[in-house]
């Protein structure tokens, strides 16, 4: 008899069990989830191949607009910041002797206003107007950008003026403006 109540009771009590339903379950589930933001590229710079700035005679300047330049940075960086520096060497004809050849230091430059942006910082002209012109016999800063953050681009059409010295011959003269970026 004993075994038969112990019986019913074990029944009872399972059947209790199944009526009352699973124990209560966590409700919820977190999942971490990562993913990678790949840089587009890295810092570049694109200038103009030549240039012809027109033409003089020896004691004038001779200006003009080398084309657009531009910085494009797709490093997407937190501090996305770069400078682009320009120098020019001297501008030669014939075979260089001193008739032949104006100094590099006679060589300015302006870069002007930018003439397109995107991304966020500040971009800041090395010259805003031709009273800030640089001689560029040795490096000087062209354009940099500061602040913001991600990938950004900039473009201006900088100014060369040429001072032609006395007692400079006639010739085309060739010389390379050289503007880098880091």
């Amino acid at each position: 008899m004993r075994r038969k109540l112990l019986a019913a009771g074990l029944a009872g009590f399972a059947a209790a069990a199944a009526l009352a339903g699973p124990a209560a379950a966590d409700t919820t589930g977190d999942t971490i989830v990562t993913l990678t933001v790949n840089a587009a590229g890295g810092l570049s710079i694109t200038v103009p191949a030549t240039a012809n700035i027109g033409n003089g005679v020896e004691g004038t300047t001779i200006s003009g607009q080398l084309g657009p330049v531009t910085v494009l940075d797709q490093r997407g960086s937190l501090t996305p910041n770069w400078t682009v520096t320009v120098v020019s060497t001297d501008f030669v004809t014939g075979g260089g002797t001193s008739g032949e050849t104006i100094p590099a230091d006679n060589v300015s430059y302006w870069s002007g206003p930018a003439t397109g942006t995107a991304g966020t910082g500040t971009y800041t002209p090395g010259q805003l107007t031709a009273a800030q012109a640089v001689v560029i016999d040795t490096p000087k800063t062209a354009f940099s950008k500061t602040g913001g953050t991600g990938n950004n681009f900039a473009t201006w059409n900088p100014t060369l003026l040429v001072d032609v010295p006395d007692g400079t011959v006639e010739g085309v003269y060739t010389g390379t403006v050289t503007h880098s970026v880091v």
